[in-house]
């Protein structure tokens, strides 16, 4: 008896120490691949490079990136939160569900690429909104709003019964247990999945050859809302830094740039984890009574 403790023991030593190296190689490969990137992409960099020029320059690229995510987070997460309420709450367990079900997890494994040629047949050919953000935006919208709704729908689900019960026990109705109670004790988990989407939406290119075009002459004067060359026109062509990286990187052109570029997009994606993580954190602390 005492024989097979031990070599439990051992086994369970092992296998820890198996999995912290795993761990540790997998954190220092990230961070050589980021430090790699950053690094190498700030390495090359002159001022004129963050400035806001029609070439040479990768501001408006930065620009048009967060915006696009913004438009695009504007329609995902609503309809992906309300889908994953109604998924976890309201749908009744049959083959309609389970086919919606299946119907989600496909389309959250289709190529972007695919989603690009139906944004294109749809916004640009079938609605005729021309190449643009707004195009974008709801071309990424289909590649992150099933990954919204999985995860409010399992976030949901994977709260103990209490949470609604006890809500329920003190009279409060369906949705306002579920608006009051269950949402604000999903939101870690819910912006997880929120956090996940923009990183797609900041990484994203294949889509956006397709719907949004690759201008970047930009006016920031113009506050005409119309205007081809006012910022915050989300019908205008837009080039986002990934497809910069894609097409100074295809022609051969500035490497510089491009490596700048590359180190932006990828300083962006920590800062926006970062900030969306400590808000979540922030969130979950009042919703259970603890102090900032």
């Amino acid at each position: 008896m005492k024989q097979k403790v031990r070599r439990s023991q051992r086994v369970d030593r092992g296998m820890t120490f198996v999995f912290y190296a795993v761990a540790f190689f997998f954190f220092a490969l990230l961070f050589a691949f980021a430090s790699k990137v950053i690094l190498g992409g700030l390495a090359g960099a002159t001022p004129e490079m963050f400035g806001f020029l029609r070439k040479g320059s990768i501001g408006n690229q930065l620009f048009n990136t967060v915006y696009l995510v913004f438009l695009s987070l504007l329609f995902s997460v609503p309809i992906g939160v309300s889908a994953g309420i109604y998924l976890a709450m309201y749908a009744k367990q049959g083959k309609a569900t389970r086919f919606l079900c299946l119907c989600i997890e496909t389309l959250s494994s289709l190529p972007s690429i695919v989603v690009g040629l139906f944004g294109y047949l749809v916004f640009l050919v079938f609605f005729g909104m021309g190449k643009s953000l707004m195009a974008g935006a709801l071309s990424v919208s289909i590649l992150t709003l099933p990954l919204i709704t999985k995860t409010t729908e399992d976030a949901i689900k994977d709260l103990p019964p209490g949470y609604f019960q006890a809500s329920m026990g003190v009279g409060a109705t369906k949705w306002q247990s579920v608006f009051h109670v269950l949402l604000p004790a999903c939101v870690p988990r819910i912006m997880t999945g929120v956090i996940l989407a923009a990183g797609r939406g900041f990484g994203e290119a294949a889509a956006l050859l397709y719907t949004t075009g690759s201008g970047s002459d930009l006016r920031w004067g113009n506050w005409d809302i119309t205007s081809p060359t006012c910022p915050f026109n989300p019908f205008r062509p837009a080039e986002t830094l990934s497809i910069q990286i894609w097409n100074l990187q295809t022609n051969g052109q500035d490497r510089d740039l491009a490596n700048l570029a590359s180190a932006v997009l990828m300083i962006l994606v920590l800062v926006f984890s970062i900030a969306a993580n400590a808000l979540s954190r922030r969130i979950s602390r009042k919703n259970s009574g603890e102090k900032s």
